[in-house]
């Protein structure tokens, strides 16, 4: 019998990345680019659907002559608050994702193309910790203005799975234990982790929390009121600024941090400021969410692209080591952490949840 496999797809705006997973590792993993092509002038969701499904069947079923596929998870879209886990895809989610009930993003596409290739062979369905997982403690929701509630969106896919690689690594269960988890890509996500549930996090979208490489994090309130009211930007206009075109990449006309590691190499004082400033404030948010677990931290976990670097790293360890020990799993994971959640699912070692709408 062929070796059993998960079928793994994150569709985003110009590519779709898929990989085929054994309990081992991935087999195949490919990132097919659309740029340029059909797909990129298509504004609907639902008008994608056909042609991205088309795509992605003919780049995976050679990958199949040696493997069994037993499932196929896509990336969660935006759902609205839910809890972290396994979802399997059922129609009430796959409404609520390909018509954008909550926003539109191309990972909304994920549960309809992983819904439909199952049911073409027979298998499960499964989205794994969307962007919109939610399990903030009371205290955590209350913003200071009670017109606004904080909201948690952040990169909870990595995030859990690097907790629960630490878990195994220390020999424990999720459950007694609590991390401060910085994950470190083009926005980044401070989290507080109290015994396998996300008790707390900065808005890594349009919020709270430090700057990133593109996007602007906490402001002073008089000057972006003054922004906001001087009529140089929409609504919209605005928030592509502050989440498209600030934090680094405001700065230094770049958000690429190999590039500007090699600005301050050549001795750029002003790109080894601003990189500072960006680690400076990753910091201090690691400090403040583990004030929420009260200082019981077990452990500091540093994820995403930026973990690769050894300034980023050994600047942050330099600043909140005193804390907890570090524990560092760079890259994003997604295709990984996405494979990992089918096979907890098919292994019977996590409750497979069912989504309903809000």
């Amino acid at each position: 019998m062929n070796q059993e496999a998960v079928l793994v797809i994150n569709p985003g705006s110009t590519s779709t990345k898929l990989g085929l997973f054994t309990r081992a590792g991935a087999v195949q993993v490919e990132s097919i680019d659309h740029t340029g092509t059909e797909i990129c002038h298509m504004h609907s969701i639902v008008d994608q659907l056909p042609l991205r499904m088309k795509i992605i069947t003919k780049t995976f079923r050679p990958w199949l002559d040696s493997y069994r596929l037993a499932a196929v998870v896509g990336r969660g879209g935006l759902i609205g608050p839910v809890k972290g886990g396994v979802y399997a895809v059922n129609e009430t989610l796959k409404d609520v994702t390909i018509n954008c009930r909550y926003a539109t993003h191309a990972s909304n596409l994920g549960a309809s193309i992983a819904d439909g290739i199952a049911q073409e062979y027979g298998v499960p369905a499964y989205i794994v910790d969307p962007v919109t997982v939610d399990e903030f403690i009371p205290v955590a929701r209350i913003s200071g203005l009670p017109e606004i509630e904080r909201r948690s969106r952040l990169h909870a896919l990595n995030i859990n799975a690097c907790a629960r690689k630490e878990a195994k690594k220390l020999g424990r269960s999720e459950t007694e234990l609590r991390f401060v988890v910085a994950h470190m890509g083009g926005g980044i996500s401070v989290a507080a982790i109290d015994k396998g549930r996300i008790i707390d996090c900065n808005d890594a979208l349009l919020g709270m929390g430090p700057f990133s490489p593109e996007r602007a994090g906490a402001l002073p309130l008089e000057g972006i009121i003054k922004i906001a009211m001087s009529g140089k930007y929409t609504f919209k206009e605005l928030a592509r600024k502050l989440t498209k075109d600030s934090g680094l990449k405001g700065y230094l006309g770049t958000s690429n941090a190999i590039e500007i590691e090699k600005r301050i190499e050549a001795g750029d004082r002003k790109a080894d400021l601003i990189l500072e400033a960006m680690i400076y404030q990753v910091a201090k948010e690691i400090g403040a969410m583990a004030t929420t677990l009260k200082g019981k931290v077990d452990a500091i976990i540093i994820t995403g692209g930026l973990a690769h670097s050894k300034r980023v790293v050994g600047q942050l360890r330099e600043r909140v080591a005193f804390i907890a020990p570090l524990a560092i799993y760079p890259g994003e994971n997604e295709l990984e952490s996405l494979a990992e959640g089918g096979f907890r699912a098919l292994d019977g070692e996590t409750e497979i949840l069912s989504y309903q709408a809000k």
